[in-house]
């Protein structure tokens, strides 16, 4: 009898591990798991061997997740909350029109790292976008509920790229400009194709998005002749189709004839697309029991950063700009993360979802860390589109009010996009960086009621139109 009870204690582990991945797509992890630590020796990070189900165990219909999970909605929250100091430097800083900030022979270590931390806003924001996609099927929608929000939701984020945002960027209603098409533009099409994606096997949407993640900087030679301003040849829709998926940034082309619209295409298509669907299959981590889903979330991010610092180092692949040695130190380290963000190289994402990944992780640790400030950023995340909306207008407006303190001109903050260009602020407009870091804490206290509220409201009512916003 104590023998026989013996055995049975041994056995109970395992079992519990095995049923701690039931629901899981074990094919999705193992192949994250392969692609992404090709360069970490496996004993340093998985010392005792994890149970993978069954190929043919992927969710198809998740176990319930009716809580809402905070770790998400902190990470989100810093990233937007850093997202709003990089669009406060661009209405605040007095060399925003003068030189590119991750140049590094005009740049700062300052101004660069400024610059360059919010270099994971849009990668996560996209990212955690599929991922809460994934939890609404946890939630108990329907495949086909979820489909039917995912392109509605899509064409309402592109109309508010074109719309809302635009004017909040430039204070200006010149309709010669349609819109720039930013993260929002890329959220709402990587909606619409998701709503299609969600009706496979998730290892297929994983595969999908990972293939389109790691293959598509061999596309970098592929490039189109933009358009050069009136008077210049129109590119055919071919071209026009091309700089929207994947040209470098900031082509500019009229959406027909010479006469009509312009948009400006600042974040290409590809790889974003994909980065939503290997999002979405990244939302089966957290049918996990938590001690599992920390050890994975460890083992993706840690992998994913080894990764980058490998190819990095040899630059042989996966961004089409090298690093080099550097005036000092410091910013030899500089040029070998400025990877590059448009379109989003393989490093590029890979130097910013890995520590995000491994930041879930720590946040599953340490969940009274900070606990203040982690309240205040839960509460950001939890309304990432109605804080995003409202940092463009705070921000701007902090710019203009700031200019008439200092009596400096502020006429540029209200001039048509095609007229800011040609008829730049003088070099004695806008301020020191440390003014920008005062400005951006003042728009950032300034929001918070404000989401505090809205945050309140969608927890205690479920009206439709809430899940837009």
């Amino acid at each position: 009898m104590a023998a026989h009870s013996a055995a049975r204690s041994r056995r109970r582990p395992k079992r519990r591990r095995a049923a701690a991945l039931q629901g899981v797509d074990a094919f999705t992890l193992a192949w994250l798991y392969s692609l992404m630590s090709t360069s970490i020796p496996s004993s340093n990070i998985n010392p005792e061997p994890i149970p993978i189900v069954q190929v043919d165990a992927i969710i198809e219909s998740p176990k319930p997740v009716r809580e809402r999970i905070e770790s998400i909605d902190l990470l989100r929250g810093i990233v937007m909350v850093i997202m709003m100091l990089d669009h406060t430097r661009d209405f605040v800083h007095s060399g925003v029109f003068f030189f590119d900030p991750t140049d590094l022979t005009k740049t700062t270590s300052a101004v660069f790292f400024t610059r360059w931390i919010t270099h994971f806003c849009a990668p996560v924001f996209v990212f955690l976008a599929g991922t809460g996609t994934y939890l609404q099927l946890a939630r108990g929608k329907t495949k086909r509920e979820l489909s039917k929000f995912l392109v509605t939701r899509g064409i309402w984020l592109i109309f508010l790229e074109l719309t809302v945002i635009k004017i909040g960027m430039w204070f200006n209603f010149d309709f010669r400009l349609l819109g720039t098409l930013q993260v929002i533009w890329v959220l709402g099409v990587s909606m619409i194709v998701l709503a299609a994606l969600i009706y496979l096997p998730l290892k297929v949407t994983a595969g999908f998005g990972m293939l389109m993640v790691f293959l598509h900087n061999s596309l970098d030679g592929i490039k189109v002749p933009g358009w050069q301003g009136p008077g210049s040849l129109v590119p055919s829709s071919t071209e026009k189709l091309w700089i929207l998926l994947h040209q470098p940034p900031f082509n500019g082309f009229p959406v027909l004839g010479e006469s009509s619209p312009v948009v400006v295409v600042i974040y290409p298509l590809i790889p974003w697309v994909g980065v939503m669907a290997v999002g979405y299959a990244f939302g089966a981590l957290y049918q996990m029991d938590r001690q599992q889903r920390r050890r994975w979330l460890v083992i993706i991010g840690g992998s994913a950063v080894a990764l980058f610092i490998a190819l990095r180092a040899f630059d042989v692949y996966g961004d089409p700009s090298k690093w080099s040695l550097q005036k000092n130190a410091l910013f030899t380290v500089w040029s070998f993360v400025n990877a590059t963000k448009y379109p989003p190289s393989l490093l590029f994402l890979l130097m910013t979802l890995g520590p995000s990944i491994l930041a879930l992780a720590w946040f599953e640790t340490f969940k009274t860390f900070a606990s203040g400030l982690r309240k205040v950023l839960v509460t950001f995340g939890r309304v990432p589109l109605f804080f995003y909306l409202l940092q463009w207008y705070t921000a701007h407006l902090i710019g203009v009010v700031a200019g008439l303190i200092a009596g400096q001109s502020v006429a540029w903050q209200f001039e048509s996009p095609f007229d800011k260009f040609s008829n730049l602020p003088a070099t004695d407009s806008g301020f020191r960086l440390w003014i920008v870091y005062l400005c951006w804490i003042i728009g950032v206290l300034a929001l918070y009621p404000l989401c505090k509220w809205f945050a309140g409201v969608k927890a205690r009512r479920k009206d439709w139109w809430l899940s837009y916003l």
